[in-house]
């Protein structure tokens, strides 16, 4: 019982070579391309996301609340900080001049919607101040933001 070795016939000894000088098509598709872009953007997405997010650090209360739906107009942001103080946007603003400073932006803006951020620890009085102040500035759509996954009111749910 011996093992013999069996040639092909017709062939020069070389692999893949077909007879007639044709290449047969390529059966992979190379994914590095797509795996460099995909990179690239995961990355832009990375360093852009945290660049997005409101500009004043206020420790916002927490509600069971839905979020309001969004206007195609960049919403005005009135801020509360914890010291007191009261910005427009990221603008600190004097509060005896903040009727007036609101009323010139009512002047410019086709909305009159106004979000309130005030810090958890800012004492009830000085909302319904700046709320006063909005109402009497041209604002009478104003929502208060809040954190959501807070207290509930329901004996069953958290």
């Amino acid at each position: 019982m011996g093992a013999g070795v069996v040639q092909k016939s017709g062939g020069s000894g070389r692999r893949g070579r077909r007879r007639g000088g044709r290449a047969r098509p390529m059966a992979e598709i190379n994914v590095t391309p797509f795996v460099d872009v995909m990179l690239v953007l995961l990355i832009i997405f990375m360093v852009a996301a945290p660049l997005m997010v409101a500009g004043v650090p206020v420790e916002l209360p927490k509600t069971a609340a839905e979020a309001l739906p969004s206007d195609a107009e960049e919403p005005l942001t009135v801020t509360v900080t914890a010291e007191g103080g009261v910005m427009i946007q990221s603008a600190e603003t004097d509060r005896a001049d903040l009727v007036n400073k609101l009323r010139a932006v009512a002047a410019e803006r086709s909305s009159d919607r106004v979000y309130v951020r005030a810090d958890g620890n800012v004492p009830y009085a000085q909302v319904m101040e700046v709320m006063g102040a909005l109402n009497r500035g041209g604002f009478s759509n104003i929502g208060l933001v809040t954190e959501s996954g807070g207290p509930t009111l329901d004996a069953g749910t958290n």
